[in-house]
């Protein structure tokens, strides 16, 4: 658990040797620690659920404090592993399995998608994704139990050593509330055609993006096009090998197309990644050579791969930084939903700005060449344009994201003797914040510049 907080708080070298984790034996399951945060691993003594559910035992009545420290039931470490590595969707989870959701359906689907009329894509997708609202975990529509255990483990070790206020490295730079990036998977001709509209759209509302494009089979992809996008500053990332959707069918398959991805990486100077339709299985990304993803969901309900990293932070998966999709596709917004308002966005960004977290946007060029989502696409901006200063939001692009949670992970909080100051790469643009107990709840306190 110590390693965990601090990862994510980034503490002082002292807060150590604050929390027990008992040794855990038996099978993993479902269980909750409080009354919302549902959990997978295994807690002490007990059987666990084979299915989340709100019956669930809930481990947080047996934690124990004892001379200084937090004994907990649990394996918290353990815990948001697999969470954020989606280690509980191993497990059948009511209303995901069903005929249309088998590997061999979904094979015979992409190798007649590009034949397919969108009408038609459209209606299978649905049935595809019928019973999606009834799916209990992870939570629609965004996903935070990650970063509110981190809270709560937070909470009980200052509990336990009796503390009311520790520092801790704040979030964002310059101590801006939340971050936000906008990304654009380009998946066919027509849409790497549409990318210079596109570009003229986002930098109309001062916005900058990353363009993710597949370098084999799909399209032509000329080095004028890399570097038309890099010359109005935006980024170029890859995206997939060929958007077949089997990237991670087979892990010998795998590694073969992992090495030719790591060679369109070195041959475009690209930082980031993402696979085709959000598919991945984050156990084998040691096999990559990126610096950073952005291929997992927070709440996978509406991606053909379900599950879910239950967080709107950005976490390392070995050397690599996750950067989660945190927002509803365009995509999933317009043609499986059918909504062409900001109304599911605006509340995902209310919840995902109550944790101060990452709102992330996928933006298609393929689909919003026709009007009504272009339109929705221009309100969505103006919108962003709005609140980004108005509520103090670091709007930046993927690679600056990356660079800035890796120099955050090598900070360090030290008392000089008078003050709070921070050490390490770029900390003049760090900020030091306060988790405060306030009546037995965890807020933050965030000095203003």
């Amino acid at each position: 658990m110590e390693r965990q907080l601090n990862d994510y708080y980034r503490l002082p070298e002292d807060w150590t040797n604050y929390a027990c984790c008992d040794q855990m034996a038996g099978e993993p399951g479902f269980f909750r620690f409080g009354p919302e945060a549902i959990c997978y691993g295994r807690y002490r003594n007990h059987t666990m659920a084979r299915a989340a559910s709100i019956d669930l035992s809930d481990a947080r009545k047996d934690v124990r404090f004892e001379d200084g420290l937090v004994r907990l039931p649990i394996d918290a470490a353990e815990v948001i592993d697999n969470l954020r590595r989606e280690r509980y969707a191993k497990l059948p989870v009511p209303g995901s399995d069903g005929v249309f959701r088998g590997a061999s359906i979904r094979k015979a689907y992409y190798a007649v998608r590009q034949f397919l009329p969108v009408p038609i894509r459209r209606h299978l997708q649905r049935v595809y994704f019928s019973g999606w609202r009834e799916l209990p975990f992870p939570s629609w529509p965004v996903d935070t139990t990650v970063d509110s255990l981190h809270e709560e483990f937070l909470r009980l070790a200052m509990k336990a050593r009796g503390v009311k206020r520790v520092p801790f490295i704040w979030f964002w730079p310059s101590g801006a509330r939340n971050g936000m990036i906008m990304t654009h998977d380009v998946e066919t001709e027509t849409g790497r055609d549409f990318t210079s509209q596109l570009m003229d759209l986002d930098e109309s509302r001062g916005m900058k993006a990353s363009f993710q494009v597949v370098p084999e089979e799909r399209y032509e992809v000329p080095i004028s096009y890399v570097e038309q996008i890099r010359a109005r500053g935006f980024e170029f990332n890859v995206h997939d090998l060929n958007h077949d959707g089997t990237l991670f069918r087979d892990h010998r398959e795998f590694l073969l197309r992992a090495a030719k991805i790591n060679s369109y990486v070195k041959r475009y100077g690209a930082l980031g990644f993402r696979s085709g339709s959000m598919y991945r299985n984050q156990d084998w990304f040691e096999a990559y050579d990126f610096s950073y993803d952005m291929s997992v969901p927070n709440v996978a309900h509406l991606e053909p791969q379900r599950g879910g990293c239950c967080t709107v932070m950005p976490y390392f998966v070995g050397s690599v930084l996750e950067i989660p999709l945190t927002m509803a596709q365009d995509y999933t917004l317009f043609h499986i939903l059918n909504d062409y308002s900001l109304d599911l966005w605006k509340t995902q960004i209310a919840l995902i700005q109550a944790k101060h977290g990452l709102i992330s946007f996928i933006i298609h060029p393929d689909y919003v060449i026709e009007a009504r989502a272009r339109k929705t696409v221009a309100t969505l901006l103006d919108h962003l344009r709005d609140i980004v200063p108005q509520q103090k939001i670091w709007l930046t692009v993927p690679g600056e994201v990356d660079r800035w949670w890796r120099a955050r992970s090598r900070m360090v909080p030290v008392w000089d003797g008078h003050n709070w100051r921070i050490q390490g790469r770029e900390s003049h643009r760090a900020r030091i914040a306060f988790a405060v107990l306030d009546q037995d709840r965890l807020v933050y306190e965030l000095p203003v510049d």
